[in-house]
């Protein structure tokens, strides 16, 4: 069962930069319809048709998931795991300067994801 948090609850007693990194991923993928968003406990979770991005506020990092269909290589992943036939990629951001095209590049990806039937 999920617990509804306010999304700033999450981010007290962060660093400012994880806010505005945040933000920054935020005001770009809005655009993205259908998009909305919420927190848990823990996480800030993003749906589309369903949920496709889970954003956790940890001590001085964001960790930022997204799921595909197969993994990704790139340098900005930090982590993939695989969960029944969709893997799971985790990008840590410590700073907004790291919310960048590469970035918007790869969440489209989970994005679009999300959407297909």
């Amino acid at each position: 069962m999920c617990t509804q948090k306010d999304i700033g609850e999450l981010f007290l007693e962060k660093p400012d930069e994880l806010v505005l990194a945040y933000d920054d991923i935020i005001q770009h993928i809005q655009h993205w319809k259908p998009f909305s968003q919420g927190a848990s406990v823990h996480s800030i979770i993003v749906t589309s048709k369903k949920a496709w991005l889970i954003i956790k506020p940890m001590k001085k990092e964001l960790d930022v998931k997204f799921y595909t269909d197969q993994p990704i290589a790139s340098d900005r992943i930090k982590k993939i795991t695989e969960y029944r036939n969709k893997f799971a990629h985790h990008i840590r951001i410590s700073d907004p300067m790291q919310v960048d095209q590469e970035v918007f590049a790869l969440l489209r990806d989970g994005f679009n994801y999300s959407i297909q039937e």
